[in-house]
């Protein structure tokens, strides 16, 4: 029987295989749809079924927190820091450094704002994640336990997870993953910072400040700059220059 084009059956992988390419596909969606994405967008831009989606994911909460630890990971962007030459001035490794982590952080912000905007939102899915969320919970009925009161074991678990979303899912994994991703954002922070330190310190003994905290200037500058009122846009060669020379005009502070 001839299969259903642009779909095909999920490749022997691992899970964790499973889980990375579901996520790789999801990333532009998210870019792209932010909010309005679906399970059924992702399975057919990972060319699988939806099921499949939710063999690696408990739900779409889930997936979009693994989505956020992706976009927060920054090995790419340490291995293009890494790469810029230190033999070039310092201007054009400031530069080429600000370039890669913009990109960075457009990419972050996007699929940030993406989830963020679909949990605000509170909405309920398309028909395909509907369809998917009656299918997880008739078979959690089918797991529950034949003694017992249900409603009770309903009330406790929503009990337990208070304040924290649907009772429906598994949120024990969803509170570690947002501590996961947590752990992600700061462990990116910190090896980003020395990244900027190396691409300084050819130049530590003509520098006014020691090197370390320049970086986090050098980063406050380009990280703090997102947001500015009125939308003004400063280029990342302009702020490469007055974070070298400074907000004075030589010439006009000499006259």
């Amino acid at each position: 029987m001839t299969e259903t084009p642009g779909r095909r059956r999920a490749p022997g992988m691992s899970t964790a295989d499973r889980r990375e390419m579901i996520v790789a596909a999801a990333l532009p969606l998210l870019m792209e749809h932010g909010s309005a994405v679906t399970t059924l967008q992702i399975a057919r831009a990972a060319g699988i079924g939806e099921a499949t989606v939710f063999r690696a994911f408990a739900d779409k909460d889930e997936l979009l927190n693994a989505c956020v630890a992706a976009a927060l990971r920054n090995d790419h962007v340490l291995a293009e820091l890494d790469a810029v030459p230190l033999d070039q001035p310092l201007s054009a490794r400031l530069t080429e450094a600000a370039a890669t982590l913009h990109a960075y952080l457009h990419r972050m912000g996007a699929v940030i704002g993406a989830v963020q905007g679909t949990r605000h939102r509170g909405e309920p899915g398309t028909p395909g994640d509907r369809d998917a969320t009656r299918d997880r919970e008739a078979a959690a009925g089918d797991r529950e336990p034949a003694t017992g009161n249900r409603d009770a074991a309903t009330r406790d678990r929503q009990a337990a997870t208070a304040d924290r979303g649907p009772a429906s899912g598994d949120q024990q994994a969803a509170t570690r993953a947002r501590q996961a991703a947590t752990g992600d954002r700061e462990a990116a922070t910190e090896r980003t910072y020395l990244a900027v330190v190396r691409l300084l310190e050819p130049d530590r003994a003509s520098l006014r400040l020691p090197a370390e905290q320049l970086a986090a200037v050098f980063l406050g500058m380009l990280f703090g700059g997102r947001g500015v009122p009125g939308g003004v846009e400063t280029s990342i060669e302009t702020l490469v220059d007055v974070f070298l020379h400074g907000v004075i005009d030589a010439a006009a502070g000499a006259e």
